[in-house]
């Protein structure tokens, strides 16, 4: 037996019998705590640990039947499932026994006991029971080393925690999810939570931005091509279906998918079948499809540049992101979070923001999200001339400047305000703030990503 005492807890209404007890176990080396009635004994193991329980099956209030005692065995497993369970039973009553192994218990003595029998069993029951909550123990520490480096959403407002609730349920499943929102809302990091926490998580999780491909190279990137396909293809070109086989394939701004398109896209997510452009040979992958975008793609199908058959194959679940603005009460856990992480990365000894700096945190209207609240605070853990920021620091302008503020900034940093003042007037809407500052919606796209929005 292990050095350290075994602990028991015994529960018995029989004074005669727990003096018994008391006798033999703490003889033998046992700690021992005595209960007299189920009650009794809940409440010892909710206010301690024990290697075994040993309990009988009767109480005075139900002396003959054994109920008492099976409840006992099912409450105590359901306090700590690793807690070994022996149970005593009367000379005679082994049908008892059986019923409570059904519930449960490790093993059983009959009364009168032999005293090397129990002493035995207690001692199997006590080894059995350490080892079992070492390997629990070893596994949840396993899980926490599984979990390092698992993408995390900072939130807790009223907004988010629906959302949080919706990717814990659907991660685990195979369903393809559509997550929409506006620029910026974390729409991938959503995504790379779902493939986190999937039977998919050992394999890749593999990126596409379509909204930044032209239609000419779209097939190759997406399913790959073979050398000679067309000018340029000097070797074959695995694709990003083959790249994501066996994991997750996320597909930002998926509504920038050309119609000529989406016909290919659809028959490889319903089939799984595709081939290299260039190619006969049909290839085969299994592949999670999480997608993204800010468009309305109900919008999209009624105006004919989206297929309705492709909608339904890829929002078997859609979640919806909040806009900053709707979540101001996690500003203040994000800044602290980005504040923190830049710190760290950039090694400068900043550690809080000045109550005006969060005031006009809180305060600004965050057309570019939650991407654009942590561009600002890299920039200005960058800029900090001490441990706490400022909010002059943080470099925060007014959406809608003068003239004269208009002259003191560079040119950057004028276009960087149009483009918030457009997202802004759309609701981050990236395709109606393109034509609104007559850009095509790659060039914006290059832009945001540019500034940070």
């Amino acid at each position: 037996m292990s050095a350290a005492p075994p602990r028991v807890l015994v529960a018995d209404d029989d004074p005669d019998v727990l003096a018994a007890m008391k006798l033999l176990l703490r003889g033998e080396g046992f700690e021992l705590e005595t209960a007299t009635s189920p009650a009794q004994a809940l409440a010892a193991l909710e206010s301690r640990d024990f290697d075994v329980a040993l309990l009988d099956l009767n109480y005075a209030r139900d002396t003959t039947s054994g109920r008492e005692g099976l409840e006992l065995v099912e409450q105590l497993r359901a306090l700590d499932p690793t807690l070994p369970v022996v149970v005593m039973t009367a000379w005679g009553s082994v049908e008892g026994a059986v019923a409570a192994v059904r519930r449960g218990a490790r093993d059983y003595v009959q009364k009168p006991w032999d005293n090397s029998r129990l002493l035995q069993t207690l001692a199997t029951q006590v080894e059995l029971g350490r080892a079992l909550r070492v390997g629990q123990r070893l596994e949840h520490e396993n899980r926490l080393l599984r979990r390092e480096g698992m993408p995390e959403m900072i939130a807790d407002s009223p907004a988010m925690r629906p959302v949080l609730e919706l990717l814990a349920r659907v991660g685990p499943s195979e369903a393809n999810v559509l997550v929409t929102g506006e620029h910026g809302t974390g729409k991938e990091l959503a995504a790379r939570m779902l493939h986190a926490t999937s039977s998919r998580t050992t394999h890749a999780f593999v990126t596409v931005n379509v909204g930044g491909l032209a239609e000419g190279v779209f097939e190759s990137e997406l399913f790959g091509h073979v050398k000679g396909a067309f000018t340029g293809a000097n070797a074959d070109r695995v694709g990003r279906f083959e790249l994501a086989d066996g994991g997750t394939l996320f597909l930002d701004e998926i509504a920038n998918v050309p119609l000529t398109q989406q016909a290919r896209l659809l028959r490889v997510l319903q089939t799984g079948e595709f081939e290299r452009v260039g190619s006969s040979r049909t290839r085969r992958v299994s592949v999670r499809l999480v997608s993204a975008t800010n468009a309305e793609l109900d919008a999209e199908v009624t105006a004919g540049r989206f297929r309705e058959d492709l909608l339904f194959r890829i929002n078997t679940v859609e979640v919806r992101l909040p806009p900053l603005r709707d979540r101001r009460e996690d500003i203040p856990l994000l800044a602290a979070h980005f504040l923190r992480r830049h710190a760290q990365r950039y090694r400068r000894a900043v550690e809080s923001l000045e109550p005006e700096a969060l005031r006009l945190l809180l305060a600004h209207p965050w057309p570019g999200n939650v991407r654009e609240l942590d561009h600002v605070l890299e920039r200005a853990v960058l800029m900090a001339r001490g441990p706490v920021l400022g909010a002059a620091e943080l470099g925060l302008r007014s959406p809608a400047p003068g003239a004269a503020a208009l002259e003191q900034m560079t040119l950057d940093e004028v276009e960087r305000v149009l483009i918030q003042k457009a997202l802004a007037r759309h609701g981050g809407n990236v395709s109606e703030a393109a034509k609104t500052l007559g850009l095509s919606r790659s060039a914006l796209y290059r832009r945001l990503e540019r500034h940070g929005l």
